[in-house]
């Protein structure tokens, strides 16, 4: 039981963002698994460093189970402070190497933003250019080494060239799993307000304009939009006068979670977009290990699961189907109690354990 860990930046336990939690919380799954980790990670001298000892196991005789990988939103040979490509073989050549001694290696791949043209509209002309060459580089070497390229969700795939479709497998983002004691206990009933609770960004992709029109007609509902400032900052002008009953906070880590725990429900309510078609936000799954129903939109990947899965409700991104919506949720506290019970049973199977087992499971099985 021991398997080599790749990511091409360093770990950061600290991380508040998704691209930087995510590589954590999958490290900490395989070790909760019992599995013992060899990791290849930081910038590419500290890499080249770890790659050449896992070499010398290797041919010391030590045996991989697999090798997994987590990628950066970066091309991999940019991943350095400096962007510059003076390691281009540095981790390629290592999966190469593993794939010769019969050690079967996973990939996440975690956005194709740089497909899209929107990616480039604040970007120097040439530095971007040159970065989209490298992330065709990343593409033709997983070609070549991988033996499964894991993705947010198969939806994805359709968008992805070079490599073929019949290694991609779907790896949606996990939560940690919490102990019942963790959970809010209190039913909501109709004496109290309700409280709704979104955390995330709040850039182009995520567009809840409708819901804030919405809620100045809503007094008796208290909405905590947790944002970075920075965002909040670039992004408030865009958005109607704020009214008392929508409050803006800037929190991380336990004060967050905080947050979400006093909530009664939560808002995945974006605009849809075509990104937002296969895109699997972090936040959906930390809405579901805390047991807190989702309102989502239709036309979204997070708004299929959540009807799918009976943990929300998926409506029409219209401000009708909002206040309708609404209005029901504040005169029937039933409707809450119910899907929350429900979303304990479904969290059970998200748990990043469980995406850690499935990785392990198709790897070995390779």
């Amino acid at each position: 039981m021991k398997i080599i860990y790749h990511h091409p930046l360093p770990l950061n336990p600290e991380a508040t963002s998704a691209s930087g939690i995510r590589p954590i919380r999958m490290l900490e799954a395989f070790k909760a698994l019992g599995y013992e980790v060899d990791v290849v990670a930081g910038y590419s001298p500290e890499r080249k460093k770890l790659i050449k000892q896992i070499k010398q196991n290797i041919k010391n005789g030590v045996k991989y189970d697999f090798v997994y990988s987590e990628s950066s939103t970066m091309p991999t040979v940019l991943t350095d402070k400096h962007h510059l490509p003076l390691n281009p073989f540095l981790d390629f050549g290592f999966f190469g190497f593993c794939k010769k001694q019969g050690i079967p290696i996973g990939l996440f791949y975690r956005d194709i933003y740089w497909l899209f043209d929107e990616y480039y509209k604040n970007l120097n002309f040439f530095k971007s250019r040159f970065a989209k060459l490298f992330y065709y580089y990343d593409l033709f070497f997983y070609k070549k080494t991988l033996t499964k390229l894991y993705l947010p969700s198969m939806k994805m795939g359709e968008y992805i060239p070079i490599v073929n479709r019949a290694v991609h497998s779907p790896l949606p983002p996990g939560h940690t799993q919490l102990q019942p004691n963790q959970l809010s206990k209190t039913p909501r009933s109709e004496n109290t307000k309700l409280k709704l609770f979104y955390v995330g960004g709040l850039s182009n992709h995520y567009q809840m304009h409708i819901l804030f029109e919405v809620l100045t007609r809503f007094p008796d509902i208290e909405f905590t939009l947790c944002t970075r400032e920075q965002e909040w900052l670039s992004q408030k002008s865009e958005y109607p006068a704020q009214s008392p009953n929508i409050k803006v906070v800037h929190k991380s880590g336990e004060e967050m979670t905080n947050l979400l725990i006093e909530s009664d429900i939560v808002s995945l309510f974006v605009k849809p977009q075509k990104y937002r078609e296969f895109a699997a936000p972090v936040k959906l799954y930390e809405y579901l290990g805390h047991a807190k129903p989702i309102i989502a939109s239709t036309g979204t990947l997070a708004g299929e699961f959540v009807k799918d899965n009976g943990i929300g409700w998926t409506i029409d991104y219209d401000a009708e189907s909002l206040a309708k919506l609404l209005r029901q949720l504040i005169t029937s506290p039933v409707m809450i109690n119910k899907i929350a019970g429900n979303m304990r049973h479904v969290s059970e199977a998200h748990t990043w354990q469980a995406r850690a087992t499935q990785v392990a499971n198709e790897l070995k099985g390779s």
